[in-house]
């Protein structure tokens, strides 16, 4: 019995590593995000093998012989041993863009789950109804997805007593700061590159402190003000990120911004927000939230923000515009032009003119570095210092960002996933003088236009590339329609199911062109756990 308790134990342990990981991933659940993941995903949540310890331990509830009784407890521990082996491969194998965190919340969460388990373990092993709980233990490890979104409502009571405590703590601590400048950056995509243009971009003047990574809750606020910002620092920039309306709200309600930057309104989440209208009007809490002696950066060639000011604005705060091409704008980007090793452009403003370079790449990151420039102007920076700022910017990790893979130039877009992001791109890699590659799984969380969207995105790369790697056969089958459609030759298309794969198949494809230059765009990067199984080709 001790035996089998142990072997349970280890593999519930790595079992829920998983289960947890998604989670987390899935911001616990916030706007039943998680469940709309396990119930997209229950080939992935449920495995065959471990319903037999299920049907095992009903059978021994049933039967009193005590010969049977032990067959099926080794029985039911050499399928667990087995499921122990499996979880702890696949634990090796992943290659999850984001990792694993093991914060305070999941071991709280780990925690009530070995309680509940350890109690059940105590029935077990105390009491006549041995049976009924060994049945217990064995569905929970079946329906272990749906166990652990229990225990995250278990646990949601601690959880707003400790949240309401880090939140008091960094109110106090924002209150005590009158002379902090708070700057807000929301859009559909490019907010963390953005975010950290300006943030170095404004250090020529004053002392910055920008939200790490990707942090854009109210959780990942609370995170950037208790734990790094500092008592001499002038400027908060808070990335702000949404999946329905009301978080931008909420959270320009936390840090009372003064000033904004909108990047673009896209498609991201449509999965949640349903229209690109309901995008637009929760970015825009942002810059509805805006003192009027404040100033906030948007996009003229972005019709969505253009009428939105036009027809729904609620505020009388002082609006910047940026263009590309576009005289009409207060800061118009002009003469752009990119290759490996970055971009320049010439910026026009009050009938100035300055040369920028950078060694960004995209059409997004020029809008970026426009926005950047505008806002840092209404802050008394002298335009000529940001410039000379822009030109020692580095790529953020995996947006854009060129890499030496052996004899091949990696352009590593891993963390882009929405069509804009893709279309820039794409833009990018047509611009490079040798043979194309497009290694991508495609786009995820696009609601009804998912298939849509990933089909057009398929034409697209029918119009740049030389070959093309698609990970995950089921979810690609539409990029891949779109990329025939396209009248690319089915030959030069590649399909695996892990983007590892992928490096071994752009070996090949140098191999035949060793006098040329080989360019191997990765565009998004889904974890491991979206792996659909075996590699085809």
């Amino acid at each position: 019995m001790y035996i089998y308790l142990f072997v349970y134990l280890v593999y519930i342990f790595y079992k829920s590593r998983t289960s947890l990981y998604m989670l987390q991933q899935n911001l616990y659940n916030e706007n039943k995000r998680y469940l709309r993941w396990c119930e997209r995903n229950k080939k992935r949540i449920f495995n065959s093998i471990d319903f037999l310890p299920l049907i095992l331990s009903i059978f021994l509830f049933l039967s009193n012989e005590s010969f049977i009784v032990e067959v099926i407890y080794v029985s039911i521990m050499i399928i667990y041993i087995i499921g122990i082996y499996d979880e702890y491969h696949k634990n090796q194998d992943n290659q999850n863009k984001i990792k694993f965190n093991i914060t305070s919340r999941i071991k709280r969460l780990y925690l009530t789950e070995f309680i509940i388990i350890g109690i059940l373990f105590g029935i077990l092993l105390l009491t006549k109804f041995s049976g009924i709980v060994l049945i217990i233990l064995t569905l929970i490890i079946a329906f272990l997805y749906y166990f652990i979104y229990l225990i995250n409502i278990l646990n949601k009571p601690i959880e707003k007593l400790i949240y309401n405590h880090y939140f008091k703590m960094a109110k106090d601590k924002l209150d005590s700061n009158s002379r902090l400048k708070v700057i807000g950056v929301t859009g559909s995509y490019g907010k963390t590159s953005s975010k950290n243009i300006l943030s170095h971009v404004l250090s020529c003047k004053y002392i910055t402190r920008p939200t790490p990574k990707n942090l854009n809750t109210p959780y990942g606020l609370m995170i950037t003000i208790n734990n790094y910002l500092d008592k001499f620092d002038e400027i908060l920039i808070a990335e702000m990120g949404a999946y329905v309306k009301g978080e931008i709200k909420e959270l320009c309600d936390f840090v009372k911004p003064k000033y904004g930057i909108l990047t673009i309104i896209g498609e991201a989440h449509l999965e949640t927000f349903k229209s690109k209208e309901n995008i637009c009007k929760a970015k825009f809490e942002l810059i509805e939230s805006l003192p009027e002696d404040g100033a906030c950066v948007l996009n003229l060639d972005d019709e969505y923000q253009v009428n939105y000011v036009k027809n729904e604005l609620k505020n009388k705060v002082k609006i910047i515009w940026i263009g590309v091409d576009n005289p009409d704008a207060n800061f118009n980007a002009t003469n752009i032009k990119s290759d490996k090793n970055g971009t320049c452009f010439d910026i026009i403003y009050n009938k100035e003119t300055y040369h920028v370079e950078t060694k960004l790449l995209g059409l997004h990151n020029v809008y970026n570095i426009l926005a950047s420039i505008a806002l840092g102007h209404e802050l008394k920076v002298e335009i000529p210092d940001m410039i000379r700022k822009v030109k020692s910017i580095l790529p953020i990790e995996h947006r854009l960002e060129i890499k030496k893979l052996r004899d091949i130039v990696m352009i590593d877009d891993a963390y882009n996933s929405n069509p804009v992001g893709a279309r820039n791109a794409l833009e990018v890699l047509k611009m490079m003088d040798g043979i194309k590659v497009v290694v991508t799984p495609g786009m995820i969380e696009l609601g009804d236009k998912e298939e849509e969207l990933n089909y057009e995105f398929g034409k697209e790369i029918a119009s740049v590339a030389d070959y093309v790697i698609l990970v995950g056969e089921n979810k690609t089958l539409n990029i891949k329609k779109g990329i025939l459609d396209g009248g690319f030759k089915e030959n030069r298309i590649m399909v695996l199911n892990k983007v590892t794969d992928a490096f071994r198949e752009l070996e090949k494809i140098k191999g035949r062109y060793s006098e040329k230059e080989v360019y191997a765009l990765f565009e998004n990067d889904l974890p491991d756990i979206y792996n659909e199984g075996g590699n085809k080709k």
